[in-house]
């Protein structure tokens, strides 16, 4: 499930942000990054990430800035020195007028800022105070998350709705009656063989024997637990989005079968109809944690 969440924060002159953005996933993919300085925190971040999600890509970065108003400066004096000793034997020359101070300073490289060295004390300090700001942050991801899982649960629903009113019509479907069936096939080897002679008893028999295998209500009956298997699922409190994926296939086989086993156009079209839904039905479980 997608999902985008935002949590600030601010301590000793520092003032951070964390922004975390989810996307569907397989799997359960974590990315991390850092403000510069604060790379020791990314298997603290992950690990946090896992304790909360199972699956999804998951990008999570953190951007801090240091409210400085006195930066300080230094002076490369190397650099000002070779600068200088360089021109010197043009001023020698009387090519060039002896370098003004000012001039040199203004050469890029030769005033640097110097960002002080922090103090460890000061900096573990912050860094709990930047974790801290984690689990709001992932609360708030989590209730996006849920947010879209709510309206995909009452899409999904209504999926298994229509399934379960398809397969009603394939029960009632004349198609799915094993008596029809064999008078169904009983007429078509009767119209087939109509020049040759067999005997009552072998034609029953093997119209039976065809009505069984083209009796499709075990097909029906597993459909049937399959839709009450998943609405199970959707009233689960732990993440169920693979477990809805394997039920898709398992959906599929059933409604392939169908397909193959039907002679009747309307029990056929029903099969069709079931494959469209369960196609749904894979779409949405891939959003689904």
């Amino acid at each position: 499930m997608t999902g985008f969440a935002r949590a600030e924060g601010a301590q000793a002159g520092w003032s951070w942000i964390w922004e975390a953005r989810a996307v569907n996933g397989r799997g359960l993919d974590v990315r991390v990054r850092l403000a510069t300085g604060f790379d020791d925190l990314e298997k603290l971040v992950k690990a946090a990430a896992k304790r909360h999600f199972r699956r999804g890509n998951i990008q999570i970065s953190l951007s801090c800035k240091r409210e400085d108003t006195s930066p300080q400066l230094k002076v490369n004096e190397s650099l000002a020195r070779t600068l200088l000793q360089s021109l010197q034997g043009l001023v020698d020359d009387g090519l060039a007028r002896p370098a003004r101070i000012d001039g040199v300073l203004a050469v890029r490289g030769v005033v640097e800022p110097v960002q002080p060295d922090p103090d460890p004390d000061e900096m573990e300090k912050l860094h709990l105070a930047i974790t801290a700001g984690l689990d709001a942050l992932f609360a708030a991801l989590a209730r996006a998350r849920a947010d879209e899982g709510a309206a995909t649960a009452a899409v999904l629903l209504d999926v298994f709705n229509a399934m379960e009113g398809l397969v009603a019509q394939a029960r009632a479907c004349s198609g799915a009656q094993s008596q029809q069936i064999k008078e169904t096939l009983e007429e078509r080897i009767t119209d087939i063989l109509k020049d040759t002679k067999i005997e009552p008893q072998r034609l029953a028999q093997e119209a039976a024997l065809m009505a069984v295998k083209a009796d499709v209500r075990e097909e029906l009956d597993r459909l049937d637990g399959h839709i009450a298997a998943a609405r199970a699922l959707m009233q689960a409190s732990e993440p169920v989005g693979r477990k809805l994926e394997f039920m898709a296939q398992e959906f599929n086989r059933e409604a392939n079968t169908l397909c193959s086993k039907s002679s009747d156009m309307a029990l056929t079209q029903i099969g069709l109809d079931l494959k469209t839904l369960i196609d749904q039905l894979r779409e949405h479980a891939a959003n689904v944690e």
